[in-house]
């Protein structure tokens, strides 16, 4: 092969290679097999709307877990628990014989989580600073993993769907709450929002089964997945 030819095909390797990144470049924060474009994750900064006044009206949070039922006792996970706003209604739920992981990727918000518990003196939460493609959650140890507007955060959602279905227990159960992208009358950006189809789609992929959609709620689907 003459040295022209040698420079040709290495120039021609280098424009391959090029569009192949161009390409992946491209595909980065959507979803494979739905399209779902990935929202952008709230960082501790937001932490003040977490636990903005009337999140009560907009949200209901304590009908969205009557209507998931917590049992006394159980050990559940909040997974992506931002301020703690959540962790504390389950702690109180579960008991003292209870166990809540607040898991979240950033320690800022987990550092907010441990102040919170600490200012109500609650002493069952075990808060973890997760990754983007695993809570840490150790291997069937939970009855319950509750996502509260933040699945659709997930950079590597296949990857921590794995995770959390090795997180629990033969029989246990993933909530997602999820603002309704059915109703564009919700003030929240598209992006934060889910269909119940593409909940379905991304998440019975992973192992799981869709075994009840509740849309009592103001604003928000409950999707309750059970593991297989």
């Amino acid at each position: 092969m003459t040295r022209d030819a040698t420079v040709r095909r290495a120039i021609f390797a280098g424009l391959i290679a090029a569009a192949a990144a161009t390409l992946a470049a491209q595909q980065t924060g959507v979803h494979p097999i739905s399209g779902r474009r990935f929202a952008d994750v709230m960082d501790a900064s937001g932490a003040p709307w977490l636990d903005r006044a009337d999140r009560d009206i907009e949200e209901a949070p304590d009908e969205a877990l009557n209507i998931i039922g917590v049992k006394k006792g159980s050990t559940v996970a909040d997974i992506g628990a931002g301020s703690g706003y959540m962790t504390l209604k389950l702690a109180k739920r579960v008991g003292n014989t209870g166990v809540v992981y607040a898991t979240d990727i950033q320690p800022a918000m987990i550092a907010l989580v441990d102040e919170r518990m600490k200012k109500q003196k609650i002493t069952n939460v075990r808060s973890v600073v997760g990754t983007v493609d695993d809570p840490r959650l150790p291997p069937a140890s939970i009855d319950m993993a509750l996502l509260v507007d933040v699945y659709h955060e997930f950079s590597q959602p296949q990857v921590m769907l794995r995770r959390i279905h090795e997180a629990l227990k033969p029989g246990g159960r993933m909530v997602l709450l999820e603002y309704k992208k059915e109703d564009p009358s919700i003030p929240i950006r598209p992006e934060h929002k889910m269909s119940v189809a593409e909940a379905k789609l991304e998440v019975e992929a992973e192992g799981f089964k869709l075994g009840r959609v509740d849309d009592e709620l103001p604003r928000q689907h409950v999707l309750i997945f059970n593991k297989r």
